[in-house]
């Protein structure tokens, strides 16, 4: 992972520029006043430092304006330096420099977290959603004001840049993540954020915002799993509300009203333990045993069944998507070993 830290740069550009005028002013000496290397350097060292030890030889004429221009030149080249120390230190990018390793170090470690580029309005609610359900969620936002407030705030797992960048990508553990979630405002850099985790992740599930519809089909096509339009969706929503106001207040309370509400699930029948792999659902028995129901089948075909009845037949394809509240759905994790996310 790769970081930038502007005073840590100033020093070690003006070290090399120290180290340039003490290689200058010896090469000079040595032309000028064919002094022998060590002559050269210890004048050049007196005289950069300005204290005001005699010189090896008299100086001729031309000596002179060398060493004055190589006192003009070193003091500005001390005073940078001096500068660049104090703000390294004084400023507190030193500690940064730590704070970034550490970041590093913890996303290294990080198992099938998810990406979310862009911290507005669909950002903050993906994210809020996210780890609410117990995902590990990593923000990617160039916005640097608000990358501060987040680490102060809300969480370090924060990348500072351009989610269209592949080094902020990789910064943020593209890589070995399980998921990525594209909400830049622009559709272009939503299409080309789709493109670079693409290409470093097949593997990834990838999700993208779009604003216009004739983007959907190209970032499709650049590999994103989800194209959602959230206005189209809101229009959508308000309109559905007018003509069924009570069916979607219900699924408003299923979706949105958090933790202690009811929860829609779904699990995968290959992650179940052998022993609750059965041929039918009606034999799984989940309504009795836990007190949540499947509601929906997919199949291996990627078939969608509705309200299955207890002869829909199962094999480790499957998907199911249980009802439930909070707390029936964690005795569903424990009960059938699913793990919860990382």
């Amino acid at each position: 992972m790769y970081y930038r830290f502007k005073s840590f740069t100033r020093i070690a550009f003006s070290l090399a520029i120290v180290a340039l005028v003490i290689v200058v002013g010896s090469v000079g000496f040595m032309l000028l006043e064919e002094y022998t290397f060590i002559e050269a350097f210890y004048m050049t060292m007196i005289t950069v430092s300005t204290v005001g030890f005699r010189e090896v030889h008299e100086l001729s004429p031309n000596g002179m304006v060398f060493t004055s221009l190589l006192i003009i030149f070193s003091i500005g080249t001390f005073a940078y330096t001096i500068s660049a120390i104090t703000t390294y230190f004084v400023a507190g990018e030193y500690r940064d420099l730590f704070k970034a390793r550490k970041l590093e170090r913890t996303i290294d470690n990080l198992k099938q977290h998810v990406i979310v580029c862009g911290y507005g309005r669909v950002g903050e609610k993906a994210y809020a959603d996210l780890t609410s359900k117990g995902y590990t969620a990593v923000i990617v936002e160039k916005d640097e004001e608000l990358v501060g407030h987040l680490r102060d705030d809300l969480t370090p797992l924060v990348i500072a840049g351009d989610a269209t960048r592949d080094d902020r990508l990789i910064a943020a553990g593209v890589d070995h993540a399980r998921a990525v979630i594209c909400t830049l405002p622009s559709d272009a850099d939503n299409l080309y954020t789709v493109l670079s985790v693409r290409e470093h992740n097949p593997d990834a599930v990838i999700i993208s915002r779009a604003s216009q519809a004739g983007s959907q089909a190209k970032l499709r096509r650049a590999g994103a799993d989800n194209v959602i339009m959230p206005d189209t969706v809101g229009g959508a929503h308000m309109a559905s509300l007018v003509a069924n106001p009570d069916v979607m207040d219900f699924i408003d309370h299923i979706r949105i009203q958090g933790k202690d509400a009811v929860n829609l699930e779904e699990v995968d029948v290959k992650d179940l333990p052998p022993e609750f792999r059965l041929p039918t659902l009606g034999e799984v028995d989940a309504r009795n045993r836990i007190g949540v129901n499947v509601i929906g089948v997919k199949t291996s075909e990627g078939e969608f069944i509705i309200n299955p009845g207890p002869e829909t037949p199962l094999d480790n394809a499957c998907k199911l998507f249980v009802l439930g509240s909070d707390q029936q759905l964690r005795l569903l994790n424990r009960l059938f070993g699913l793990q919860t996310p990382e």
